[in-house]
């Protein structure tokens, strides 16, 4: 065995652990909080099954998550796992003020008034939101959410002082800080607000590998996004949450300029009509596959466990149906953050990913994404889509592909093809962030000799790890000459001797 393989191979055991992570092509994300805080914990979770941590940054410290960080950074570096950290910017969450009393009884036909000069003790006579712009934005007749649309009021007139009264649609109970959706009104705030864009410039210090930004409205606030991290010189990947209406009408612009999608059903079921949640959702992962983008389903996917052992069966159907629409992963909140029971979730939800991928799942997606002509990169995409085709055709053990940008592996990934999928790159940054990707196993690699040596080293590293064995087919992409680093451009079938 050469100098070259033996330096990325571990040992026998985690040989064994870093198979089993790879037993689930749709992956995992889980949300840090305080159940999962702890380095015994998280590494719990990466058993598992966890392949991407959430910090989200609508709670807690920078200093809690600089903790958090390192944790997963020593469980990458002693571990045979690659996990990524996707850091979720708050954005601008709009929410009521203070209750007098701690809570409010509001009936239907009530009449209120909202604020955002003071912030007043909420009372029947007057209630605090926390939106400047409130009183332009809105216009009478415009329905206003509060409590993710479990209260809901409609705007009956804005006065001259630039108070918001309201009729109650629907009442209940009105608690402290709950957030306020407006479904019906074009909002005027900026995307990032003075905390995001400070949260930000921490994500970026600490080289997060993607950063998410929330209550996207069009595609100019990822290219907003994208501007700050490149005046950075950053590597991280930007992804955009789709919760609102006016982010659905812009959706191909938005999948464009971002490098990864997440389908934040939360807000996204408020704002939007219910019954459009669920082709709304199979219209992203659509859309995202189409473009070689990673997309995330989060939200309440098995929120019963935050107190049960087992999940309803609604939610099992729920994780199914996403793993059979084909999204690269789903997503865990507060099942994992504040949960009872988070290891047990993760391993419940990646036993539904597993049967569903052993016996329904419609893998070799080639044939719905041919390579396009017009496209800039039609040469190389059609390098990915014969290599995937030919895999399925010669029922091969591994797709290998090499990637400097990672543009490689998301194309390859997005054909979902039945055959392990391994991916190879000299940038260290690509190594964690591919872990998003359905199907992909990301390896560390930086020698530069003939693309021979280089094919026959990557099979070696991957038969010495336990993933390939004597006699296996497997089709390799490459690039050659070697030392241009150009896009894909070659490959070959191989039969591992």
């Amino acid at each position: 065995m050469s100098k070259a393989v033996s330096k990325y191979l571990h040992t026998d055991m985690d040989q064994k652990a870093g198979i089993e992570h790879t037993f689930h092509k749709t992956k995992i994300v889980a949300t840090v909080g305080p159940a999962c805080d702890t380095y015994d914990k998280l590494l719990e979770l990466v058993k598992a099954g966890v392949n991407v941590f959430r910090l989200n940054f609508s709670h807690g410290s920078q200093e809690d998550k600089a903790r958090i960080i390192e944790y997963i950074r020593t469980i990458n570096k002693t571990e045979p796992y690659n996990i990524a950290i996707l850091g979720d910017l708050q954005g601008p969450k709009l929410r009521v003020g203070d209750i007098a009393g701690g809570s409010l009884a509001i009936k239907t036909g009530d009449i209120l008034t909202f604020t955002s000069k003071e912030k007043v003790m909420g009372t029947m006579e007057k209630i605090y939101v926390s939106y400047p712009n409130l009183h332009n934005d809105v216009k009478v007749g415009e329905k206003i959410l509060i409590d993710d649309g479990k209260l809901e009021v409609q705007v009956t007139e804005v006065t001259p002082a630039g108070d918001v009264k309201v009729r109650v649609n629907y009442g209940g109970t009105l608690l402290p800080k709950k957030g306020v959706n407006l479904p019906d009104t074009a909002i005027s705030l900026p995307a990032m607000t003075e905390k995001d864009i400070a949260d930000l410039e921490f994500i970026i210090e600490q080289k997060l590998d993607w950063v998410a930004l929330s209550f996207v409205r069009k595609a100019d606030d990822m290219v907003d996004l994208r501007r700050r991290v490149n005046e950075k010189q950053s590597t991280i990947k930007i992804m955009a949450k789709i919760e609102m209406p006016s982010a659905m009408e812009d959706l191909r612009n938005i999948i464009i300029e971002s490098d990864g999608i997440m389908v934040a059903r939360g807000d996204l079921g408020v704002e939007l009509p219910v019954e459009k949640v669920p082709m709304a959702q199979r219209d992203i992962i659509r859309k995202c596959i189409h473009r070689a983008k990673p997309v995330i389903v989060a939200t309440q996917m098995m929120e019963s466990m935050m107190d049960r052992v087992k999940p309803n069966r609604s939610e099992i159907t729920d994780v199914a149906n996403a793993v059979l629409e084909g999204t690269d992963a789903v997503m865990l909140s507060g099942e994992t953050a504040m949960g009872q029971h988070p290891a047990l979730v993760v391993e419940t939800m990646k036993k539904i990913i597993i049967e569903v991928e052993r016996t329904e799942y419609r893998y070799n997606r080639e044939e719905d994404l041919k390579p396009q002509p017009h496209s800039p990169s039609f040469l190389s995409d059609a390098i990915c889509y014969n290599a995937c085709k030919s895999a399925h055709d010669v029922h091969a053990d591994a797709i290998i592909g090499m990637t400097q940008s990672g543009y490689t592996g998301w194309v390859l990934s997005s054909y979902r093809p039945k055959s392990p999928l391994y991916i190879f790159t000299k940038r260290e940054h690509l190594v964690n962030q591919l872990s998003l990707s359905w199907g992909v196993r990301a390896f560390f690699y930086d020698e530069e000799q003939s693309l021979d040596d280089i094919i026959f080293d990557q099979i070696d590293i991957l038969k010495g790890r336990g993933f390939l064995n004597t006699g296996d087919v497997v089709v390799n992409t490459g690039s050659t000459p070697v030392n241009q680093h150009l896009p894909t451009n070659v490959m070959k079938i191989t039969k591992v001797s």
